[in-house]
């Protein structure tokens, strides 16, 4: 065996470099100037980070994802300007996301009194999942384990913290449903 040969993990943690150290600091996508290169130097990185990665999937500048490794990502979907996602999040297919958006992972444990929130640690951490044809607004914070279900639409600004029917807008703090997409619906 020739112990100079690259293996898939060695692969992995160069272009996971990369992306961290000198690809998500170059301009958005949508930039004049060096945009669409900048678009596809992350993707070809991301693609070769990412467990699954879809095609003209578009992570913009100062995204965030942890290793990365357990991330899914269907087609036409992407990570928006200074987004920040745990590293083990499912998106689907034709998935819109804004800047700033930020879906937390997991959450302290509080159940106890007799201790301090310090002393008793984390939860497990939770997945979350975005089904496809989703469209995450700017500034969401999503908490974590949601099921972000096909077709739905998240208001700017939204504070995440339960799941909702396909095909929904939601939006405010705490989110609630503000329509359906669906014409037949109310």
């Amino acid at each position: 065996m020739n112990t100079n040969q690259l293996t898939p993990k060695s692969i992995k943690i160069f272009c996971l470099v990369l992306y961290y150290f000198i690809f998500r600091y170059f301009p958005s996508s949508g930039s004049r100037f060096f945009g669409k290169i900048s678009k596809r130097l992350r993707y070809a990185c991301c693609k070769r980070v990412f467990h699954k990665c879809g095609k003209n999937v578009n992570i913009e500048r100062l995204a965030s994802f942890g290793n990365g490794f357990l991330i899914e990502i269907g087609d036409n979907s992407g990570l928006g300007v200074n987004c920040d996602v745990p590293n083990n999040i499912i998106i689907g297919n034709d998935v819109k996301m804004g800047p700033n958006v930020v879906i937390i992972p997991l959450n302290h444990e509080f159940i106890s009194a007799d201790k301090t929130i310090h002393e008793q640690g984390y939860k497990e951490p939770q997945l979350t999942i975005i089904e496809d044809d989703v469209w995450i607004g700017r500034s969401v914070i999503c908490t974590p384990g949601r099921k972000i279900k096909k077709g739905t639409v998240v208001a700017a600004g939204t504070v995440l913290c339960k799941d909702f029917e396909e095909y929904s807008v939601v939006g405010g703090n705490p989110s609630r449903m503000i329509k359906k997409r669906l014409k037949n619906e109310k």
